[in-house]
């Protein structure tokens, strides 16, 4: 089977599995954006996603042969991964958050304006996720799937092991807590129009 930037996430895989280096960092330059937008989304720290965002591609190297495919699309087994990464993060992110804020004191002022934009995201972000906080996490997720990440009900319920129903469900409820904690009524907007959209990593 010859392999272009064409193939498809299961032509792709099915070399992974096989340990097909340049197959899989295809597959990288494919979807690693959207990794790393899911893992800022659900941190509110540039760095972090950064980092989680390693983390992740080596988990998901490790694991290959463990892989869940939704169709043709290798995506939501990749943030099934990074919500482990994320829950394991999570564990530890009063000690993070420790080292980050010294990293940031050090830095400060070789900030350009560009960073201070990756600052302003992370302020927004750090809201986003506060009024998110008082949510259980699998609502967090849900919306971190199917708002932030874009997937379908079919691939979120692939993701999290859970029928399609119960998505439905729990982003409904998760919906309308957020509404509430945001103090936006159902008829003027959206909660998902007040999401902050990462820019492009480079």
């Amino acid at each position: 089977m010859s392999m272009s930037e064409d193939s498809t996430d299961l032509e792709l895989w099915q070399r992974t599995v096989k340990s097909d280096g340049p197959a899989f960092a295809l597959l990288f330059e494919r979807h690693s954006q959207a990794v790393y937008n899911h893992c800022f989304r659900r941190t509110a720290s540039w760095s972090s996603a950064e980092d989680l965002t390693s983390i992740v591609w080596v988990e998901v190297w490790r694991r290959r042969k463990d892989a869940r495919l939704h169709s043709d699309s290798v995506l939501p087994w990749l943030l099934a991964v990074a919500n482990n990464c994320l829950r394991n993060f999570q564990r530890s992110q009063r000690r993070h958050r420790k080292f980050l804020a010294k990293v940031r004191t050090a830095n400060i002022d070789d900030f350009t304006e560009d960073a201070d934009g990756r600052l302003d995201d992370e302020r927004r972000m750090a809201e986003v996720l506060a009024a998110l906080s008082g949510l259980r996490i699998e609502d967090q997720e849900i919306i971190a799937l199917c708002d932030w990440a874009g997937l379908s009900y079919a691939e979120t319920a692939t993701v999290l092991g859970v029928p399609i129903g119960t998505v439905r469900s729990r982003l409904s409820r998760a919906h309308g807590r957020i509404r509430a904690s945001l103090n936006i009524a159902p008829a003027d907007a959206r909660p998902t129009d007040v999401w902050p959209s990462p820019r492009i990593l480079e």
